[in-house]
């Protein structure tokens, strides 16, 4: 149920819909003063939402901060969070990521330069599809195949959300009390709610960010008056993000 609630929220959070709504206003609304007033809502809401600068601008104020490579320790293991694959049940003999791939490619690196010794993968079926593997199993098969030993590698295949991850993890690092150091492996968007989640079921770590939407500042023309498509979209995932980390508060989740 929570997961459906989620999608729907997630839906009815979308910039395109609300413009699309204030276009359908300005279409069928009677009175000619509450049409004039959606129309020019709906086009100021595009150009703000498609705006590369001020989304960026927005990204950079969530996002947690980048932790250079050089300044990383040693870690007893790395918990990376998945949601970075996606199904295609016409093509099932690979595993097909997504933009938040950095989350494991980037542990596969700290762990590569002896930074983390073992690599925990939380987090099982992403979709209401049985037939689909559990993503950490997934991640997991792409780590076999970069060569990490199976030794080091755990995977926790029920976590579904944030809340889960954090609470099914707490629940395997339980089982391996010498792992003292622990390193959270996540999205910087996604940290946040991350770190409350982990924080609230006692679990002890560092953060260490990956993924990241936000760049460095542009001042050109092009990057600060021309619409784009791109921005819109990003637009979409930190309004989503913003609102989960919102309710997870609500629920006491993080």
């Amino acid at each position: 149920m929570f997961f459906i609630l989620s999608k729907t929220l997630d839906f009815l959070l979308m910039p395109l819909v609300w413009v699309l709504v204030l276009l359908f206003l300005a279409v069928f609304m009677k009175s000619v003063k509450w049409r004039r007033v959606s129309l020019i809502s709906a086009l100021a809401m595009l150009l703000f939402f498609s705006n590369p600068f001020l989304s960026n601008l927005a990204w950079r104020a969530w996002e947690a901060k980048p932790v250079p490579v050089s300044e990383v320790g040693k870690y007893d293991v790395a918990v990376v969070l998945t949601g970075v694959t996606s199904f295609k049940p016409d093509i099932t003999d690979r595993v097909h990521t997504n933009k938040g791939a950095d989350r494991f490619l980037h542990t596969l690196q700290l762990y590569r330069l002896g930074k983390v010794d073992k690599i925990l993968i939380t987090g099982g079926k992403g979709f209401l599809l049985d037939e689909m593997t559990p993503e950490a199993e997934q991640l997991r098969q792409v780590m076999l195949l970069a060569g990490v030993p199976d030794e080091d590698l755990i995977v926790e295949t029920g976590a579904v959300n944030t809340r889960e991850n954090a609470v099914y993890a707490a629940q395997v690092l339980a089982q391996h009390p010498s792992w003292k150091k622990v390193l959270l492996v996540t999205s910087a968007f996604h940290m946040r709610r991350s770190e409350g989640c982990f924080q609230k079921v006692g679990v002890s770590f560092d953060s260490y960010p990956t993924d990241f939407y936000s760049s460095e500042l542009v001042f050109t023309p092009d990057y600060t008056l021309i619409p784009s498509a791109v921005a819109f979209e990003g637009w979409h995932h930190l309004i989503h993000e913003i609102a989960g980390y919102v309710v997870y508060k609500l629920l006491g989740y993080c």
